[in-house]
């Protein structure tokens, strides 16, 4: 099987990030965006959907995090997007329910080339550390505008917004993992009747 890879690094006026990944790896990761709580997603990303992940990023956070959480979450859809390829052989669907104490989050995604995003998360905190719980979002949406997938978020319970957050991401990696996984019924096939993805 070709290898799963891709570096992509983006510049703006207001960020400069890279971001390398191997969609077949052991969950390894180097990141480094400046704003610590987001790393720690990042990392959750890379952990539990077992993609060895290098994120490089510098931004305008004298301002605030929004540029640097939303350019990352575009340069990880495109990195994806380029190393995913023709999408053969995957299994395209993937879904994931991760509890923490006392909250709960479902994922759902389709690597359906559509970009389509519906996340319904109360947090309950405006800011988790120094990281805006709104910002999340913009993430996601940055990365399905990019990666063109169909995401479906859905905090299901939770009253810690810390908690909350990690059960998004996990269930996002579980699931990207699942979405992403060769299927071996299926190696030279593309899962749709349309033939493309």
């Amino acid at each position: 099987m070709t290898p799963r890879i891709a570096e992509i690094t983006r510049k703006t006026a207001e960020t400069e990030i890279t971001v390398k990944v191997n969609l077949d790896g052991t969950g390894q990761a180097s990141l480094s965006t400046g704003i610590g709580f987001f790393d720690h997603m990042l990392d959750q990303i890379a952990r539990h959907g077992l993609i060895d992940l290098h994120v490089a990023a510098k931004g305008d956070l004298h301002i605030d995090g929004h540029h640097t959480v939303e350019d990352v979450g575009i340069t990880l859809g495109q990195a994806v997007h380029k190393a995913v390829g023709d999408k053969k052989g995957i299994r395209r669907y993937g879904h994931a329910y991760v509890p923490l104490d006392e909250a709960l989050s479902r994922v759902v995604v389709d690597f359906s080339g559509r970009p389509g995003m519906i996340m319904n998360v109360p947090f309950k905190s405006g800011m988790i550390g120094t990281f805006d719980s709104q910002l999340a979002h913009e993430f996601f949406q940055g990365f399905v505008n990019h990666a063109f997938v169909t995401l479906h978020i859905d905090n299901l319970r939770g009253e810690n917004a810390h908690h909350q957050a990690e059960t998004v991401f996990k269930a996002f990696a579980r699931a990207l993992r699942m979405a992403l996984e060769m299927d071996p019924r299926a190696l030279d096939s593309i899962a749709s009747t349309k033939g493309s993805l």
